[in-house]
């Protein structure tokens, strides 16, 4: 197997706490402006409800998206973990068994 490791990429605290304050800010912001938006009942709900669902949408593609990510780097480390059992097996001095001898003059 290989002497390195991967390097798990993590995000730091303040990042996350910024991703988290932007998510909360904006959606405070989004719901504000529904909230006063000089419009029927039935509409403001109609945007709630839209707005909701994008939030769960975005949520969900995101996912996804990292799944993939993942599933990409399985892959790519099991295929990585069999070229160096091959390299490791591969002994260039040995013999073929399936090679015809050399007959010398």
């Amino acid at each position: 197997m290989s002497d390195t490791t991967s390097v798990k990429q993590q995000s730091t605290a303040a990042f996350y706490g910024q991703a988290v304050a932007s998510f909360l800010v904006a959606m405070g912001a989004v719901a504000l402006g529904i909230f006063f938006l000089d419009a029927d009942a039935w509409v403001r709900g109609f945007l709630a409800i839209g707005v909701l669902y994008l939030v769960t949408s975005c949520f969900t593609l995101a996912k996804v998206i990292r799944d993939r990510q993942e599933a990409g780097q399985i892959v790519s480390r099991v295929d990585q973990a069999r070229l160096e059992k091959i390299l490791a097996e591969h002994d260039p001095f040995r013999k073929s068994e399936s090679a015809p001898p050399v007959r010398r003059p």
